[in-house]
Formats: C-alpha cells, structure tokens, sequence
C-alpha cells in the first residue's frame, strides 16, 4: 500500500469517520478495475490487499493443462507446479500477475475511483445521521452559492437552503454562520441531501421551543403560526394551567425571550396572541392594534367566513401594512377574514342630510336637490339660508342670480315674523346636521 493511499486513509478515518475496512473495499474494487486495464482478462482476477504490512498483489486463478490455448485463463503443468508442487491436470493454480508499473498507474486510478465509492459512503453517513433530524434546527456556516441556492457547511456535512427556502429580506455572506431548520433529508439519484430553510413557519416554533420552557415542558402549547418571512409572524399560544399567563411567558421578563427570538429572525415583527375557541374574542386579539366591537363582526358558519366592520380611522390597523394583519389573521383562524369600512356612521348622517333638505325645500318651496345642495353648502335652516347674501346661495347651488335673489327673500319673509314652534325645532334639528355637515368639509 502507497504512502499515499495510507494517508489518505488516515484522513477518511479520523476526519469523515468512514470505517477502514469500508475504504479498504473501495480500494479493492478500485485496484480490480485498474488491474483489468493493465493485466488484460485474466480468469478470476483479484486484489489482495494486506492491511498490516501495507501489501497490494494482483492474483489470478488459472486452469491447469497439458497445452495452453487462452493465455489468461491457462497455465501449463509444469509452470503450475513451480507455483504449486501439488498441482494437477485440470487443477486451479493461483498466480500472482502484479505488472512491474502497477504501482504507480494502478495506484492513481485506484485513488479516483476509491474517492467515488468514498463519496458514496460519506452520503450513506449523512443519511443515516440527518434522516431522524427533520424538524431540528442546525448551525453551519455559508460555504457557497449555486444560483440562487445557499449551501451550508455543517461540519462533516454539506447543505442546501434554497432559493424558495430563504427569507427575501436576508443577505448572506460567504463565512457567515447562520442557523436554519432542517425541513427535510432527500435521498435521491445524487445521493442524500439536506434541505434546510429560514422561512418555514416551524423555524419560529422551535425557536420559542427553544427559549420558553414553559413550552419544551408543553405547559404552554403553540396553537397555531402564520409567518409572512421577513416581516411578520403571528403566533397563537394557549396554556390549560389557569395560573400560567402563556402570552406572558412567550415575552418574558422585559419581553427578554421573545427579543432574542426577534433577533435571530432579524428584527422580524412578532405577534404573540392568546388563543380562544370563541372565534370573536380571537378575531379582536388577532387584529390588534385595530380595536374592534363584537356588534361588528358577523360570522358565516357555513361558509367559514368573518366579516369584520372597522371605523375608517381603524382601517389601516386592522388591514395593516400591505394588508399583512388581515391576511396573517385569517391563516391563524383558518376562516376567510374580510375587513370592510363601518359605513354605519356614514349612513346616518346622509340621513340625517336628506331630513334636512326635505324640511328646508318645503318652507322655502324648492326643488329637494336644490335644497340638498344648501344644506351640503352648509345652510340647513331657513335661519341660516337668511344670514347668507344671494351671491353665496349662487356659489352653492349654482344658479343664477335672480333666482338667488328669489331663495334668500323667501327665507328673510319667512324669518320675518316671530318663529313657528315648528320652525323652532326646525332649526334646532338643523342644527345638528349643521354641525356634523362642518366636520365633515
């Protein structure tokens, strides 16, 4: 055996783990295909490799005869007995048929295709190691980039983390160390491959498994998790121990653990949220900061949906950022969440507009959309129409400016005498949409 092969050995074995008596097979068969190249056919060829001293032989086993005819499957008697003294006709002989330049061609032939079945063995090893870790969370370091793929250096072993499997938000270097979590360990046609990824939802799981005891010992349980990788992740936790608080535990003293898991997700937002079999109650946890009244949601049980009406200064929260909060919301219940604008409001003061324009177009005898337009002018009693000048009523309405003329005298007949008690209340409901009619310009 090389000096060569002998170290190479050495290093397999100490470094890989690979078993010598494994890589002395691979030489074995490597050694064979290389003698068959040199030697030529020769009948029942075979390596003896001699681990103790280092010894490599070419041995062949012949058929004693009287006359050879095939060279590399023959040897005559004579020749056999020199081997052999108790040879015989129709005997087997075997012969050592190592060439003189074996050494150094076999040798090299014999390292590349040793380093193939080596590379075999060493996959066999990765699969035997990872193939009960799915679910783990591992540390390697960023070896190199295949396309848009990351291969990670775990030690003994490579990984992939591909392109669907990375956050988008994430850069990576060359030497960075970064923790992933090992979605799955394929053993394919290339050999076993470990699939890993920073933007599977359970990567959040075993995080918080990691950091909240509460949760490695199951006193609070992970109910539920939708992630958007890179910007938000919900999380539902529920504890069956009344007198552990779970969303409590998650954040821990000074919001300590669910900073660390925060960090390691690169400041990615975190919502910790208490879970409820009523879907109501969880629905108005889920949609914080927006603050929602349970008169405004209505549920589809047989359609599995929740519609959510918010005041429109509470729109933008309960949709959130890219309507992120909505759609995040609606994986965590499992239900089809629609968040509508609370037009309720609204309703009532168009109401509210049109009561107005109907009372001021009957005692001033007018068209109700021309009395629509002063009260939407801001004019919503004969009071007010009467403060104005005819050059305001034409601005308002756009009519002419006779006709204006003609508007505000009737107001001014109308206010001229002491007011009616139907005017009175005329003007004092007036006022409030007045009011309201202010606000909303």
């Amino acid at each position: 055996m090389t000096s060569e092969l002998q170290a190479l050995f050495d290093y397999y074995e100490k470094e890989k783990g690979i078993d010598r008596e494994t890589m002395i097979e691979a030489v074995s068969s490597a050694l064979l295909s290389a003698s068959k190249r040199s030697i030529g056919p020769a009948r029942g060829l075979r390596i003896d490799i001699n681990p103790e001293k280092g010894g490599i032989r070419a041995l062949a086993t012949l058929l004693v005869v009287e006359e050879v005819t095939k060279p590399f499957e023959e040897l005559d008697l004579a020749t056999a007995r020199r081997v052999d003294p108790a040879a015989e006709l129709g005997g087997e002989v075997e012969v050592e048929v190592t060439p003189k330049d074996f050494g150094r061609i076999a040798a090299q032939t014999a390292k590349q295709a040793m380093m193939q079945r080596l590379r075999q063995a060493e996959k066999a090893m990765i699969y035997d190691e990872f193939k009960d870790r799915a679910g783990d969370i591992v540390a390697g370091t960023v070896r190199r980039f295949e396309r848009s793929d990351v291969i990670v250096d775990l030690g003994k072993f490579e990984a992939v983390m591909p392109s669907r499997e990375r956050v988008q938000t994430e850069d990576y270097n060359v030497g960075d160390r970064i923790r992933a979590y090992v979605v799955e360990v394929e053993n394919g046609a290339r050999g076993p491959e470990i699939i890993l990824s920073r933007s599977h939802p359970n990567f959040v799981r075993r995080l918080f498994e990691s950091e909240v005891s509460e949760i490695a010992d199951r006193t609070v349980e992970i109910r539920g998790i939708a992630r958007e990788a890179g910007y938000r992740t919900k999380v539902a936790v529920h504890s069956g121990d009344s007198k552990v608080d779970p969303v409590g535990a998650c954040v821990g003293l000074r919001g300590a653990r669910v900073k660390n898991i925060v960090r390691e997700l690169n400041n990615e937002k975190v919502d910790i949220i208490r879970w409820s079999d009523d879907p109501k109650e969880f629905l108005k946890d889920a949609l914080k900061p927006a603050t929602i009244s349970d008169s405004k949601i209505t549920i589809d049980e047989s359609e599995h949906r929740i519609t959510v009406r918010v005041h429109e200064d509470e729109l933008s929260k309960a949709i959130g950022r890219r309507g992120q909060n909505a759609r995040l919301t609606s994986r965590l219940l499992g239900w089809d969440v629609k968040v509508e604008r609370d037009e309720s409001a609204h309703e009532q003061f168009e109401e509210r507009v049109l009561v107005a324009a109907r009372n001021l177009a009957q005692r001033l005898e007018l068209d109700e959309e021309l009395a629509l337009g002063l009260v939407r002018g801001g004019m919503t009693t004969v009071e007010m129409v009467a403060s104005v000048d005819a050059s305001d009523i034409q601005d308002v309405v756009g009519v002419d400016e006779a006709e204006a003329k003609v508007i505000l005298q009737k107001s001014i007949d109308l206010m001229g005498g002491a007011a009616s008690d139907a005017s009175a209340a005329e003007i004092s409901a007036g006022g409030e949409v007045a009011t309201a009619t202010s606000e909303g310009s």
